[in-house]
Parts: C-alpha cells; structure tokens; sequence
C-alpha cells in the first residue's frame, strides 16, 4: 500500500459525512480503497479515487470555475493522482495549482464534500467512475488565475449567479462559503 493510499483511507475513514447521501459515498470509497491496492489509480477499473479543490475568494463572494476543456462544462478544479502525491490533500491541491495558475492558496486541509460522477471521456475502456474528494481553498488578493491545457477557460463567478452546475456544485458552492465563515 502506497502513503498515498494509506493517507486516503485514514482521511476518508475519519470524515464526518454531513447527510446519509455522503456517509454511504464515504463506506463505498473505503470498500473501494479496502478492496483495491490500486483504488487511487486510473489502473483501478471502473472506479478511482480522484480529488479537487473549489477556489472562493476570500470574502466568500466569488468562486473561480474552469471550463473543462473535454466535458465542456463549468467545474472546481481537480483530478486524477499522481506518482508522488503523498496525500489525498496534495492531490488536490496540486490540481487546483496546475489548472488555475495559482500559487499561494490558503488550503483548507479537510474535505468538505464527496461525490461520485460517471465520466464517459476518461480512458479507452468505456465510462469510468470518479470517486472525487472535494477540498476548498481561498485565493489571495491580487491574484491572477491563468487558462491550462486542460481547459478552455477560467472565470470568476458571482456565488449567487453560477453558469449552469450539477446540483452537487451548489452545495461544495455552500459548504466552501462556511469553511470560510
């Protein structure tokens, strides 16, 4: 077992689901690590371990969405583990790094939210499940997000004024909110 994957199922076995929905995301993501030495590789078919950050500035007004350049819609920012991630967090921190241009995040190191998506663009054996671990992180003033290869664009977005989002989106939109309260 890899540090990486003995940090994932230390933070997901400790984490406090907020509602029945994620508590039973949260045993399934367990089981999944439990029962596969590759839970947090693109190897581990169809299910894997995936992780991202929700970028809000710092009065909780404003959240910085990418749109993702394969599923051409807006998302937080995130993805697939890496050789040399040693925790869940660092993944996602990482991800939000790579993809946003942005350095100096304030990080918050707990997840704020689970959520598992079909994703049918991920590899060349059919649909893939992301098993995703959410992470908020607020950015400094002053700073200037950057457009990676892996979106099309990158965009502030008023909390109360969001693109059109999968339900779950509003909810990481709220939860970031309070871990910033």
């Amino acid at each position: 077992m890899s540090d990486l994957h003995a940090d994932a199922l230390r933070v997901l076995r400790s984490w406090r689901a907020p509602d029945p929905v994620e508590e039973e995301l949260r045993r399934r993501y367990v089981t999944h690590l439990e029962s596969r030495a590759d839970g947090m590789w693109r190897s581990s078919y169809p299910d894997h371990v995936t992780a991202g950050t929700l970028v809000i500035d710092a009065a909780g007004e404003h959240v910085l969405l990418n749109l993702h350049r394969k599923a051409q819609r807006w998302f937080h920012f995130g993805g697939h583990c890496e050789e040399g991630d040693a925790t869940l967090a660092a993944v996602a921190l990482r991800e939000a790094e790579e993809e946003s241009g942005l350095t100096g995040l304030a990080f918050h190191p707990e997840p704020v939210q689970l959520d598992l998506h079909t994703v049918p663009f991920c590899g060349d054996r059919g649909d893939v499940n992301h098993l995703d671990v959410r992470y908020v992180a607020a950015v400094p003033a002053g700073a200037a997000a950057v457009v990676s290869d892996e979106s099309l664009a990158v965009r502030w977005w008023p909390v109360d004024d969001l693109p059109d989002l999968e339900p779950e989106m509003h909810t990481l939109v709220q939860r970031a909110r309070e871990v910033l309260a």
